[in-house]
């Protein structure tokens, strides 16, 4: 329910609606041990990132110069090394970005143990960053978005809302930026790259035989009305959408998360997947038709399903 990943793990949640509160309550207790701060709702990215940002030529920029712009929050260290890997590509997309016209900015939020890492690390980066001597402001940070790996790349939109938590996976995906900003897209085609996101929590996972690009567009067509409307559902309550949806074709990611999660060969195949429960949903039937679909999310979403181990 709480996405955990590791532990321990301390979540406030308001008792009167459920609505979670905070995701990182360990940050929560270390930064506020007097309470200063309860019950320590999520504030504007622009209220919790206030004050100077420096560029690498340690020359300074008050946080009020990303209004009216896209923002990356970029959570990385250079003893990482697939943080370095990403950096090198978000070098490029950020060019682009910009040379496309968009008012778009990246701001580095450090995890380096050291301020040298940091200042050597950030040499590399053409955007700003929080100062490696602000914990509190990069803690906050932390917090805000309930960081709990890196790298992480937060997108927000001109006015401080959350787009998306996956920008590392949406910069793999279109090194180009040609879908820039990266709103959620309804249905993803299952890659090696967004596999990362079966993770999230749940996910509908439609399993189709189709082996070249393109095939797997009727299979997406399917599916998409009723991801439309979750989602449209969802964001209108304000919260986490609670499934994302997959297609699937015949290759080797396909083949490797049948393999881990023991299903069957057979295709079509529309299943829902919950790895952090190690739990999977299978619906047996001989034709996969939207109302299936419908009726098979309802159910789910209703805790109706009986789950089998993975």
């Amino acid at each position: 329910l709480y996405k955990v990943t590791s532990i321990p793990s301390l979540v406030f949640i308001d008792a009167a609606t459920g609505k979670v509160v905070c995701r990182n309550g360990l940050l929560v207790v270390k930064d506020d041990p007097k309470g200063l701060e309860f019950p320590w709702g999520p504030k504007p990215f622009a209220e919790v990132v206030a004050g100077p940002l420096l560029r690498n030529n340690r020359q300074t920029t008050d946080s009020s110069a990303l209004e009216g712009s896209y923002v990356g929050v970029y959570f990385s260290a250079h003893w990482c090394p697939p943080c370095r890997s990403l950096t090198r590509v978000l070098v490029e997309s950020y060019r682009k970005v910009k040379e496309s016209g968009h008012k778009f900015e990246i701001v580095f939020v450090s995890a380096d143990r050291s301020e040298e890492s940091f200042t050597q690390y950030f040499s590399e980066m053409p955007w700003l960053a929080v100062p490696y001597t602000d914990e509190a402001r990069r803690s906050r940070l932390n917090r805000l978005y309930g960081i709990q790996g890196i790298p992480t790349l937060i997108l927000l939109d001109t006015e401080g809302h959350m787009i998306t938590r996956q920008g590392r996976v949406e910069i793999l995906n279109d090194p180009d930026c040609l879908l820039f900003p990266w709103h959620p897209r309804p249905v993803l085609e299952l890659s090696e790259s967004n596999a990362v996101q079966l993770h999230e929590g749940p996910c509908l996972v439609l399993f189709v035989d189709a082996e070249e690009e393109g095939e797997l567009e009727p299979a997406k067509e399917l599916i998409q009305p009723i991801a439309e409307k979750i989602m449209a559902k969802y964001k209108a309550k304000e919260e986490e959408t609670p499934l994302l949806f997959f297609v699937a074709g015949e290759d080797d990611m396909s083949d490797s998360l049948r393999d881990y999660t023991n299903l069957p060969e057979a295709a079509p195949l529309l299943t829902i997947l919950d790895m952090s429960a190690r739990a999977k949903y299978v619906k047996d039937v001989e034709e996969i038709t939207p109302a299936v679909v419908e009726q098979f999310v309802n159910d789910f979403l209703a805790e109706k399903l009986k789950p089998e181990p993975i």
